[in-house]
């Protein structure tokens, strides 16, 4: 098939971009740069340097040059994902990640574009009612970004019925890790999660962790987190589209590793696998923050047939130091 992956030079863009490259697809990486990276990118696949928010030049993409259809599908990866700052800014999160999906739809349906695979979140739940999170579980998002990812999910639903577009959510827990074959190594910009942070730390680019709470009703009372390998999430928006394109049949599913992970175990591992010292500070609880957060992935399994392979702790931190190490940290 042929793919435009939108947001293809970004941190899990460019392992989708890999991916359906491994699996023989031809891929067109679309990306503004913001805050992908070109050495990201991919010989194999084209590129084309653009933003969601020009919807001609979009258009012209998705058209090609003949002016019909350029592509069978289109994956996006292109919204804001910073929590805080979508807080601060909701209008740059409703500019980008509404108006651009939308920009994103009416130049797949003009173009006679079917299929999307698209980057949801867990956000879209809210703090957990009950354990694991599975996809009844109540919508109630705790933050704007959470609120564009689910209005998304809704313009999708729409399209789907008036446009018979086929659409695969994929609602992701924690993303960390990089590629197991190291054909990936740009880092991810102004990372706001917790693995990176660690890293950063033990890598001496930060003076301390600082961990938010240790009186939770967790095995060491820290946080409780559900992380998942970027390559195991590449995997799942490959046999998604497979799904949705031989099914012709939307879906969204949770995409998590099922165990759950603590703050100080992440550490720990961390200080092993890298041979450093991390320094961390034990602080108040940030308001809001759930004591665990853990995904039902059943639905994925019965629907693709996926599982997570690469989500152990020692993969994501061993996967991601050796990206540090490439980058320029001595081991």
């Amino acid at each position: 098939m042929k793919i435009l992956i939108i947001g293809g030079a970004g941190y899990i863009g460019s392992h989708v971009t890999r991916e359906f490259l491994d699996r023989g697809h031809k891929v067109t990486v679309f990306d503004n740069l913001s805050s992908g990276l070109r050495m990201n990118l991919f010989s194999e696949a084209e590129f084309v340097h653009g933003t969601i928010m020009d919807y001609p030049g979009l258009l012209s993409v998705c058209r090609g040059m003949a002016g019909g259809k350029a592509f069978d599908a289109v994956v996006h990866l292109a919204a804001f994902k910073a929590v805080g700052e979508s807080m601060e800014k909701p209008e740059k999160y409703s500019l980008n990640n509404i108006n651009g999906t939308i920009h994103i739809l009416n130049a797949m349906s003009e173009s006679g574009i079917k299929y999307l695979v698209f980057s949801s979140s867990a956000a879209v739940y809210g703090s957990p009612e009950y354990l694991p999170i599975d996809e009844k579980h109540p919508l109630n998002p705790e933050n704007y970004y959470g609120f564009t990812k689910l209005e998304i999910e809704r313009i999708m639903e729409w399209y789907d019925k008036i446009k018979g577009m086929r659409f695969a959510a994929l609602r992701y827990f924690n993303a960390t890790g990089y590629d197991v074959k190291g054909r990936i190594s740009g880092l991810e910009q102004n990372p706001q999660n917790l693995i990176p942070r660690v890293m950063e730390a033990a890598a001496g680019m930060r003076d301390k962790l600082m961990v938010f709470g240790d009186d939770y009703d967790t095995r060491d009372g820290t946080c409780i987190r559900d992380y998942i390998h970027v390559n195991d999430l590449a995997t799942a928006h490959a046999v998604a589209l497979d799904n949705i394109s031989k099914n012709d049949k939307s879906l969204i599913v949770n995409l998590g590793s099922e165990t759950g992970t603590t703050v100080l175990e992440i550490l720990e591992a961390a200080k092993r696998i890298s041979g450093r010292p991390i320094p961390y500070e034990i602080t108040g609880r940030r308001p809001g923050d759930p004591g665990i957060v853990a995904a039902s992935s059943k639905l994925a399994h019965e629907l693709l047939g996926w599982k997570a392979e690469n989500s152990d702790i020692d993969t994501m931190i061993r996967t991601i130091w050796d990206a540090y190490k490439k980058n320029g940290i001595r081991a």
